[in-house]
């Protein structure tokens, strides 16, 4: 019994140390399941399997019912009269009540292109999604990067702090030896209060961000929670731009085609069957003056010349769509170079300016160094270091949100051209 005991807590304490960190992908796909757009896939395919069940339905027979009640000037008779046979005349109230089933046997390809129109608008809801759905990335990208470079700034202003600290000690020493006094030892105290004050402000930055990615991925965050930096990979103008608002275009395109293909239908004729069973007053037998049932049946063929009226401006119609289409394809691909350019550039310069990082820092550290051995000789004031210490401390920082700005420059190329 203690054994299982032991061993639940265990995985509990296994599960709680993997559950305090979380990675960009993790978060990317937590946003995305969270996300309330993503119920609408579903219903864009339930609307799809809708609407194709009703097309096919086209080949089922379809029934119809009429009925009708008639007052007419005249009615047929005879031109002859038969001596001593009385014949009775139609009255001029007629009725009718009718039951009508027709059966389609060539519809010219309407229930075909029908079908091919509805899956086409279907595919293009489902890759308008699509888009909307990956614009949510940009937005996870944002604040995880953005927890990334104040996790930075906090672990900076903690080596600060230490610095001050160190600093207070050694001029609180200054002052037993008579080489420092009060307002030298104030001056570093003073600054200790500022860097806590701006640790502070960063953690309840850090917070806001935290609600933030909360917010985007369905869970609560642990503000002990460790971000891992993303991996970093190389990049190049080279690589095709993937996004998928060009399936989307695709999509709409393709919806245009099964759009100018059911033009041709509407100007086939319809070949089909049908019966008619009806019960009223005359029947078929118009010399009888009353109610009887009757039917007729046979084969209907109608074909619809009306179409073609507006067949030439529909096309151009449908022709003016593509090309504005396309433009809008050439528009978003040109924007997106041009994006995917200035992020590559960007990237560049943080590069560049990374190299010269670790120098300075080694000069501001040998800097700093001189300026306490001035102190202590008595030859530099405490002010002066502490500016050489504040220096040193935003040297390291400077070089700590490089490495975060070109992670986000990076991940920003990344989703500009969805490589």
């Amino acid at each position: 019994m203690k054994r299982i005991i032991f061993t639940m807590l265990s995985t509990l304490v296994l599960q709680w140390g993997v559950a305090q960190q979380i990675t960009l992908e993790e978060c990317r796909q937590k946003a995305q399941a969270n996300y309330p757009l993503i119920v609408q896939y579903d219903l864009v395919e339930k609307t799809k399997e809708y609407n194709l069940g009703n097309a096919s339905k086209g080949y089922l027979p379809q029934f119809s019912l009429t009925g009708k009640a008639t007052y007419q000037s005249d009615v047929t008779e005879l031109p002859v009269e038969i001596p001593g046979v009385s014949i009775k005349g139609l009255s001029k109230d007629q009725y009718q009540v009718m039951l009508e089933l027709n059966q389609k046997i060539w519809d010219g390809g309407e229930i075909h292109y029908k079908r091919k129109q509805v899956k086409a608008t279907s595919d293009v809801d489902r890759e308008q999604l699509n888009v909307d759905m990956y614009a949510l990335n940009d937005r996870v990208n944002q604040v995880y990067f953005g927890i990334l470079m104040l996790d930075e700034s906090l672990k900076q202003n903690k080596f600060l702090q230490e610095d001050l600290q160190r600093s207070y000690q050694q001029v609180s020493a200054y002052m037993a030896n008579g080489v420092a006094n009060q307002s030298d030892l104030d001056a570093v105290r003073v600054e200790q209060l500022n860097t806590r004050q701006s640790e502070t402000e960063l953690l309840t930055s850090r917070g806001a961000y935290l609600q933030m990615l909360s917010l985007l991925i369905g869970e609560e965050i642990n503000r002990e929670t460790k971000f891992l930096k993303p991996v970093t990979t190389e990049v190049t103008l080279a690589n095709e731009i993937n996004r998928p608002e060009l399936l989307w275009f695709d999509a709409q395109r393709e919806s245009l085609d099964a759009s100018e293909s059911s033009l041709r239908v509407r100007n086939r004729p319809n070949l089909g069957l049908f019966v008619q069973g009806a019960y009223g007053n005359p029947g078929l037998n118009m010399l009888k003056n009353e109610f009887s049932p009757f039917y007729v049946a046979g084969v209907r063929l109608s074909w619809n010349f009306g179409a073609l009226y507006t067949l030439r401006n529909d096309k151009r119609v449908i022709e003016n769509n593509r090309r504005k289409l396309q433009s809008n394809r050439e528009v978003f691909l040109f924007n997106t170079r041009l994006q995917a350019t200035q992020d590559n550039s960007a990237i560049q310069s943080v590069k560049a300016l990374m190299r010269e990082d670790d120098e300075i820092i080694a000069l501001r550290t040998n800097i700093r160094k001189a300026a306490e051995a001035k102190v202590a000789n008595g030859t530099l004031t405490v002010t002066d270091m502490l500016r050489e210490i504040t220096a040193e401390s935003l040297a390291r920082q400077i070089k700590a949100m490089h490495e975060v700005q070109l992670l986000m420059n990076i991940y920003q190329w990344k989703y500009t051209t969805n490589n």
